[in-house]
């Protein structure tokens, strides 16, 4: 992909345009897992890096992912059917952002890389991670005594997805052995491939091959991009240049010096270890990123220092605000905490609560998912509505399920008082379908749902209230007097339980 012409060529059926990714001439921070995530890449853009990769996401969890617009972070968020947001992403890095997966499964990789492809600028295949989480599995590097398989894998993807494809090998015990396998990945029409110059035996205290990499180079027309400098070469940034020229490759992924201070990227000089973690604290708080990754990150910054009485300060850090506290970003985690706050509440205001029910064979429905980021912790639709029903002396809702054969999604209607309601959207998941089908009957009947921000109902939190209110309770009342609170009790959550339906032919296929 060199030139600027407006068509270039094509490639697997798909035409390659102008603006897809170039990898000729580039820097780029490498793939790094604990590392990689949204805060890092940004910033490393910010320090001059041209592309940046996430880290390795294994392919059997992103492909149960839902693809999740966030209008409060501004972000595109895939999130897990355990509500944990696997791969967040933005705006400011599509167009150079490269999602890797590991994969040992041709089929499966093509349905990850079509979930994110609108969202990232590439799609690479990770065949050198040594680790046994990657190789156990087949993944990883354990690709590279697979030559079959890598083929498939990269000509599923080239062919199957608009996006430029690429793949991070690590070199093979010979060189002619190393040069016969990166030949035949030129062959799958990948657009670049990344080479870290060393085996998978070898760990970083091991020099890099320089001449493995500049014999992959010279043997292929593609993009090389050189990995594996940053203990022997990168200290600076003058000394990325030094390392591709050693190599001879097109361009150079950074890992872990910029780990340790992604500034090295920035070409008027790296900046103080203090001042980069300030910064990247800000993204970590603006986008919500897990304060334990947030705090691993901050630490591998820290290095030798990570046992300081500062570094001990960090360590004991268990959220985003006591993070700020010990780096004196109060103000800041305030100041960018309310906005969010602000934001969300501006969305439930304006939001999907102006959507008009709408009787469809006698079921009330509402296009209306269920966020569980927009409810307070142990706090659902669900349990509004059953504390609403006993409240009016109602039998419980029944809730039925169905999941449809061809991407396992799920659809419920909730029964109450001889009256049916169903979202229109369908989840990926039993329990958010159901929460969803008590949001429009919620919604419908104009009761509270427990929303964040909403104002206080007296259905679920008015028990609470009152139960604060009673003489103390020995060990067992007040365990009893909780769950009460907190869940349906165990024999009325019986009672809630529907079976789920095949949705291709309405046969019960079990009970959950």
């Amino acid at each position: 992909m060199r030139g600027s012409s407006a068509l270039i060529s094509s490639v697997g059926g798909w035409v390659m345009m102008a603006d897809r990714l170039c990898f000729e001439g580039k820097t780029a921070l490498a793939p790094m897992v604990r590392v990689g995530t949204l805060p890092m890449r940004l910033l490393a853009l910010d320090y001059g890096a041209d592309i940046v990769y996430c880290e390795e996401l294994i392919d059997i969890k992103m492909a149960q992912c839902e693809r999740v617009v966030n209008d409060v972070l501004e972000t595109v968020d895939f999130v897990a059917p355990d509500e944990r947001v696997m791969f967040r992403t933005c705006g400011k890095e599509k167009s150079r952002v490269v999602f890797q997966m590991g994969t040992a499964d041709p089929e499966r990789a093509l349905t990850v890389a079509k979930l994110v492809e609108n969202d990232v600028a590439a799609v690479d295949v990770n065949m050198g991670c040594p680790k046994e989480y990657s190789t156990k599995g087949g993944m990883g590097s354990a690709l590279l005594s697979d030559p079959e398989k890598i083929e498939a894998i990269l000509s599923t993807l080239v062919n199957g997805i608009s996006k430029p494809v690429t793949c991070k090998i690590r070199i093979l015990p010979t060189l002619e052995d190393t040069v016969n396998l990166v030949k035949r990945i030129e062959k799958t029409g990948v657009a670049a491939i990344a080479v870290h110059g060393r085996m998978k035996e070898e760990r970083p205290r091991h020099p890099v091959h320089c001449d493995y990499i500049q014999a992959v180079a010279e043997s292929v027309s593609i993009p090389v991009i050189a990995n594996g400098g940053s203990s022997d070469m990168v200290k600076t940034f003058e000394d990325i240049e030094t390392f591709r020229v050693a190599t001879g490759a097109s361009s150079v992924m950074i890992a872990r010096a910029a780990m340790w201070n992604p500034s090295v990227f920035r070409q008027q000089g790296a900046l103080s270890v203090e001042q980069v973690m300030e910064e990247y604290i800000k993204y970590a708080v603006r986008y919500e990123n897990n304060p334990f990754n947030t705090k691993y990150c901050l630490c591998q910054m820290l290095r030798d220092r990570v046992e300081s009485p500062f570094g001990k300060r960090l360590h004991a850090a268990q959220t985003s605000e006591e993070i700020c506290e010990v780096f004196g970003l109060t103000d800041f985690y305030m100041k960018t905490n309310a906005e969010l706050e602000a934001r969300k509440a501006a969305r439930q205001t304006n939001g999907d609560q102006s959507e008009n029910p709408e009787l469809d064979d006698d079921v009330i429905t509402m296009p209306v998912r269920f966020e569980r980021r927009d409810y307070p912790p142990q706090i659902t639709p669900k349990m509004y509505l059953l504390e609403w029903t006993r409240k009016e002396k109602l039998d419980q809702p029944v809730y039925e399920t169905e999941q449809r054969t061809q991407d396992r999604a799920f659809q419920s209607t909730v029964i109450v008082s001889e009256k049916t309601y169903r979202s229109t959207l369908w989840e990926k998941s039993k329990k958010f379908a159901e929460q969803a089908a008590a949001i429009v009957c919620l919604r419908t009947l104009g009761l509270p749902e427990g929303r964040l921000g909403e104002e206080n109902s007296g259905l679920v939190n008015k028990r609470k209230r009152d139960d604060n209110k009673c003489a103390p309770l020995n060990d067992n009342e007040s365990a009893t007097r909780k769950r009460h609170i907190s869940e349906p009790p165990q024999e009325e959550e019986e009672k809630c339980r529907t079976k789920v339906v095949n949705g291709d032919c309405g046969q019960t296929t079990g009970e959950h």
